[in-house]
């Protein structure tokens, strides 16, 4: 078992399918190890634990069932707080979109906003959407790392994650992404239709709105 990445909640560990169940099988797994935090009582960090832990797991579950490209869940250890989950191996779009010609670029950027456009109808915004969370497996996007994603059906929560996305992809992607965002919202609509990506196009033009205001008040301030 292999640690491959750390965060603020969790660590993440790569692992051999053979470890945990068959011996005979070479395929790699991901455990996600929500580990403790000793500033908080143990009670409420062993309860905040599992149900993040939970959440987590009942999310991927639901994404499936709509049609998102996650990673299957295999097991959901709540004594240890570990979800074991599919390995996904593949290509990230944050340096695959920079390597391919303009129109593959495009027809990834639709196909990322079907799987968002399914992951809101599914109820679900995933809190983190860039292209560093998004692996192209096999001709499939496949969405990862749902830590900060949550069961909601807000207009405004599902503006945000655009949002979201599409900040990331001007800060990685500047020289293409307002092309490839526009391509996105095309295949939003081509899951939620017409009418609902209007709706959360303009609350993601007011949530836009409301920032650039922030930060035109924090210059104002900075420089009297």
């Amino acid at each position: 078992m292999k640690l491959i990445k750390q965060g603020a909640e969790a660590k993440i560990y790569l692992a051999g399918f053979e470890e945990l169940y068959f011996p005979w099988s070479n395929e790699k797994v991901i455990i996600k190890h929500r580990i403790p935090k000793r500033y908080r009582i143990r009670e409420i960090d062993e309860k905040l634990r599992k149900e993040r832990t939970v959440r987590e797991a009942r999310i991927l579950h639901r994404a499936k069932q709509f049609g998102v490209n996650v990673p299957y869940v295999y097991e959901v250890d709540l004594k240890e707080m570990k979800i074991v989950m599919e390995y996904i191996e593949g290509e990230r779009l944050k340096e695959l979109l920079e390597k391919i010609h303009m129109e593959e670029r495009l027809k990834l950027c639709r196909e990322i906003g079907r799987q968002v456009g399914k992951l809101h109808e599914a109820g679900i915004v995933h809190g983190d959407l860039t292209t560093s969370n998004m692996i192209l497996r096999g001709g499939r996007i496949y969405f990862i790392d749902f830590g900060l994603a949550e069961f909601e059906i807000n207009l405004e929560t599902q503006g945000v994650d655009l949002h979201l996305l599409k900040r990331a992809m001007e800060s990685t992607h500047y020289k293409w992404f307002e092309r490839g965002f526009k391509e996105v919202l095309k295949g939003y609509e081509e899951i939620r239709g017409e009418k609902k990506r209007k709706e959360v196009e303009e609350r993601l033009k007011e949530i836009e709105s409301r920032g650039r205001y922030r930060e035109r008040s924090w210059s104002i301030a900075k420089y009297r």
